[in-house]
């Protein structure tokens, strides 16, 4: 699977509609924010005043530092496309396995790519590197000691560091955005995962300001949406529904690995958004949930593993349960 979250190849493949399914492939939170939008903002284009406000709201939320700047986007894939584009030439290394968009985008760009699997391996000749962290599908987290010393390699290079922080909302001090303000990051930032509204498509890069106005100025304007500038700065500001969330997603995680285990999983890492799980019988276990209409993530480059999704209920994590169990 290239990615979770689309029931088309599912629905093709084992029939049904998608309201038959749990859909547990993506690591998107099933209790999303409320969203009640004016009309009004539906009927104008998008003011200056909806970005600026939607900036400030992302600054104070993900604590960006003074002397550092942040853009909105459609969704970070946007943010994706463009940075290698942006970017000095020279090869970038990208630590994996992880999400598979970035090494395309790179490669697209004309940029060789270097597969690692440690950020501590940066080979001599990258001149750029990117990381996930926490890393999509095992949550490794990267130290930011580590990030700090392999950004001033790459300031020395005359590159940049890239950090997908796409699932970092779940514990802000995973968060490497103070090293923007002396150093060549750029931290990438997702709204859609955290808060349950992927469909919004709304992202943010975080960076030194030349880089993040160059990258302004390439996504144009009207980069987002009314709605994503009016619901994403109403929703960065609710500090107080990010903190119970956070703990309502620790919980739901709990259980979810509980049903896993007494299935004869073995929890290997994750977030609190997602689980991935090894188990020798992954490919079969995943065939079978697949025709009970529950839909989870397999890899290519591991047929022992599934990442799982947190179902949204009860009756969800009791379904996941009886399917595995008539899995075995």
């Amino acid at each position: 699977m290239k990615h979770g979250g689309d029931l088309t190849e599912a629905m093709a493949r084992y029939g049904g509609e998608p309201v038959a399914w749990l859909d547990l492939s993506t690591g998107i939170n099933p209790w999303p924010i409320a969203a009640g939008l004016p009309a009004v903002i539906w009927q104008r284009l998008p003011a200056r005043a909806d970005g600026a406000a939607l900036l400030t709201a992302a600054r104070n939320a993900y604590r960006v530092p003074d002397g550092t700047d942040i853009v909105a986007a459609a969704g970070t894939q946007a943010l994706i496309q463009w940075l290698p584009y942006l970017a000095s030439p020279g090869p970038v290394a990208i630590v994996g396995p992880t999400y598979n968009e970035h090494a395309p985008a790179w490669r697209n760009a004309g940029h060789e790519v270097i597969a690692i699997t440690d950020l501590r391996e940066l080979p001599e000749h990258a001149v750029h590197a990117v990381i996930v962290n926490p890393n999509n599908p095992d949550g490794r987290i990267a130290d930011h000691a580590t990030l700090a010393r392999i950004a001033a390699t790459l300031q020395q290079r005359g590159g940049w560091l890239i950090i997908d922080e796409a699932f970092a909302d779940v514990d802000p001090s995973i968060s490497a955005v103070a090293l923007c303000a002396n150093l060549p990051v750029v931290i990438l930032r997702s709204f859609g995962k955290f808060y349950g509204l992927a469909g919004l498509r709304l992202g943010f890069a975080i960076g030194a300001p030349d880089i993040v106005q160059r990258t302004a100025t390439a996504l144009g304007p009207w980069a987002c949406s009314g709605p994503a500038l009016h619901i994403g700065a109403a929703a960065l500001r609710d500090q107080g529904w990010a903190d119970r969330t956070r703990d309502a997603l620790i919980q739901q995680a709990r259980r979810l690995d509980d049903v896993l285990t007494k299935a004869g999983f073995e929890v290997i890492g994750g977030t609190s958004l997602f689980r991935l799980a090894r188990h020798p019988d992954a490919l079969k276990l995943h065939t079978a949930l697949a025709r009970k209409h529950i839909w989870c993530r397999s890899f290519d480059f591991a047929d022992d593993l599934l990442r799982f999704g947190l179902p949204p209920n009860d009756a969800a994590l009791v379904r996941l349960a009886a399917a595995l169990a008539l899995g075995e």
